[in-house]
């Protein structure tokens, strides 16, 4: 084997695993549990991107969940990686974008007014590059609204418990991050924290029937220990610093019947006048 051929190798193996890891995160999605946390962030997407405008809005990922679906922006963009496209997910939209890698993303700088990532910063090698490169494809006052699952949480709480003790709950390629983590890499990037919310306060159950029998956790969540819950999902603004929005200066119209004032005008001098001889004491008239 040569040399050059040994990192095509490399990144066969790396592609097959990814394909593997993403097949295991598709079946995690269709099982009971995994349509549960879809049905609560289809919710949270529709309700956070129906007021926000502009031109072009990107979708990163996960098309099992249209972000877009209730919002108004002419041109929808939904970004999937080589992975989703060999996995059979590229006719699932019409307006796809193939992305070789999250951390460079394809698009001119300031060219989008809205990013969603669902469950994108978890599951991505380098979460620090992908926020840079949402930053820098975004405009200014431009948003950014993702989804996550949150480590403090029953959920996480299972998560961490090693497998060889007890079946995990969610995938084992998820990297959780916490949501104060979280705000804190978006004010190292200018972002300006605007809203966020926790859900899915039922228990790490994977049944459909014990997740219907604890319905009644969903409210009770809410009141009582509302960071704990399972997913979050967060909404950020980009805010450029030592911005102003400058408009033409508009002469005022002159109000009817008002009487124009005198001005004096520099180019004018005063008026010439002949000069009056002074009279001597001696003179004396004829």
């Amino acid at each position: 084997m040569s040399v050059n051929q040994a990192p095509e190798g490399e990144a066969d193996n790396g592609r097959a695993s990814a394909i593997i890891g993403l097949q295991a995160w598709r079946e995690w999605l269709a099982s009971p549990v995994g349509r549960y946390v879809l049905e609560w962030e289809q919710a949270c997407y529709d309700h956070a991107v129906a007021d926000l405008f502009g031109y072009v809005a990107l979708q990163l990922s996960l098309p099992e969940l249209d972000t877009l679906r209730n919002n108004r922006m002419p041109s929808r963009l939904y970004g999937l990686s080589r992975a989703d496209a060999s996995a059979g997910q590229g006719s699932v939209v019409s307006t796809s974008v193939l992305l070789e890698d999250n951390g460079e993303l394809p698009f001119r700088d300031q060219s989008l007014d809205l990013v969603t990532l669902p469950h994108v910063i978890e599951f991505s090698s380098d979460p620090h590059q992908l926020l840079r490169e949402v930053d820098r494809v975004l405009r200014p006052e431009g948003r950014v609204v993702l989804t996550g699952f949150n480590p403090i949480s029953l959920w996480g709480i299972r998560s961490a418990i090693p497998s060889g003790l007890l079946r995990p709950l969610l995938p084992r390629q998820s990297q959780m991050i916490a949501l104060p983590r979280l705000r804190d890499w978006f004010k190292l990037l200018s972002f300006e924290f605007e809203r966020g919310r926790y859900g899915c306060y039922r228990p790490p159950c994977r049944s459909e029937r014990w997740l219907e029998r604890t319905r009644f956790m969903e409210a009770a969540g809410d009141r009582w220990w509302p960071i704990c819950g399972a997913v979050y999902s967060i909404s950020a603004v980009k805010r450029v610093r030592a911005m102003r929005l400058v408009g033409p200066a508009w002469a005022k119209p002159a109000r009817a019947g008002a009487r124009a004032l005198p001005v004096a005008s520099p180019q004018f001098g005063p008026r010439e006048t002949t000069p009056i001889p002074r009279r001597r004491p001696d003179d004396r008239p004829d």
